[in-house]
């Protein structure tokens, strides 16, 4: 029986090559995130929301703290019923 150690060399050179191309392709792929056009338009309408609803509740809160609010007992318990049914 004959040995060849070139060729156990031979197989561990290959194995070595095929996982620095892993490493490689590894690291040249990215992930990429394409946010589209309404949903950038989405997302600032919503900044805009926010900031009237805090401009709200900041008006409510000085009405509050000055003892000027008044609840309007109809529309809370019609949005209520509204809710509910």
């Amino acid at each position: 029986m004959k040995i060849n150690p070139m060729q156990s060399v031979n197989a561990y050179q290959k194995l070595q090559e095929a996982q620095k191309q892993q490493a490689h392709d590894k690291q040249t792929r990215s992930d990429q995130v394409e946010i589209s056009k309404e949903a950038k338009e989405l997302a600032e309408s919503q900044e805009n929301r926010s900031a009237e609803k805090q401009e709200r509740i900041n008006e409510i809160k000085e009405q509050v703290k000055n003892g000027t609010y008044e609840v309007n007992a109809q529309e809370t318990a019609r949005k209520f019923y509204e809710f509910w049914n």
